[in-house]
């Protein structure tokens, strides 16, 4: 098997290299960008497996990097970590807005930022999510295939993120049951201890956006959380 490609982009040298040498040592094959212009280029080249992408960047910074790999049809399949020194939960919602799958903030630990690799591939491996394989899950007009890992709505494919299908899939389970977010972090994200409740909200909006007609399958219940539609 061909080993897992991380492309880093941070212009902190000592940074880049650190996380670089970590990734390595845990098997992926890992190369380093320091200007966030020449990383879209490289990243267009090269379609990597993941990206880690810092904010702060010269050339451009990492919410338009992010941006312009999200809008590429090449690329807009390639999972984003965002790595920021910004603690503040408004970077943090903006990065995932524009796509990003997850972010880490520094100071992190590499045991941390490992993981959070690791899930991220997770997700995106139909084969290993933890679902019941082998079935086609028929709701209403949207057919959720847990083998070939697609959604249809009215026999369209819904082109879903892993992540967002990881949703789908849960929340599908139990049709009318109500879902709070920490509930939802710790069945989809299974790290969620490391994340802001704000990042649900955010990649069920985005999820919404891309069902399209078929956004009120997923319901959102005030104070509470989230559930799936129950179809008479």
């Amino acid at each position: 098997m061909d080993k897992k490609s991380v492309v880093v982009v941070e212009d902190d040298q000592s940074i880049n290299e650190l996380i670089r040498y970590n990734l390595e040592r845990d098997g992926f094959s890992a190369e380093g960008i320091a200007n966030g212009l020449d990383a879209v280029s490289f990243i267009e080249q090269r379609l990597p497996s993941l990206v880690l992408l810092d904010i702060m960047l010269p050339g451009l910074d990492g919410f338009e990097v992010c941006r312009r790999l999200k809008s590429g049809v090449k690329t807009r399949n390639i999972p984003v970590i965002m790595i920021t020194a910004r603690g503040s939960e408004v970077d943090v919602v903006r990065g995932l807005q524009l796509g990003a799958e997850d972010y880490v903030v520094k100071p992190f630990s590499p045991k941390v930022l490992l993981a959070r690799v690791k899930a991220v591939f997770r997700r995106s491996s139909a084969g290993s999510l933890e679902i019941h394989t082998g079935t086609r899950r028929v709701i209403g007009e949207l057919i959720l295939d847990t083998d070939k890992h697609k959604l249809t709505f009215r026999g369209r494919l819904v082109d879903l993120t892993a992540l967002e299908f990881s949703i789908v899939e849960f929340l599908s389970r139990s049709p009318g049951r109500v879902y709070t977010r920490e509930q939802m972090l710790e069945n989809v994200w299974k790290e969620g201890r490391f994340i802001v409740d704000r990042a649900v909200d955010v990649h069920v909006r985005n999820l919404r956006k891309k069902l399209g007609a078929a956004q009120d399958y997923i319901e959102t219940v005030r104070g509470v959380g989230y559930r799936f539609k129950e179809i008479d």
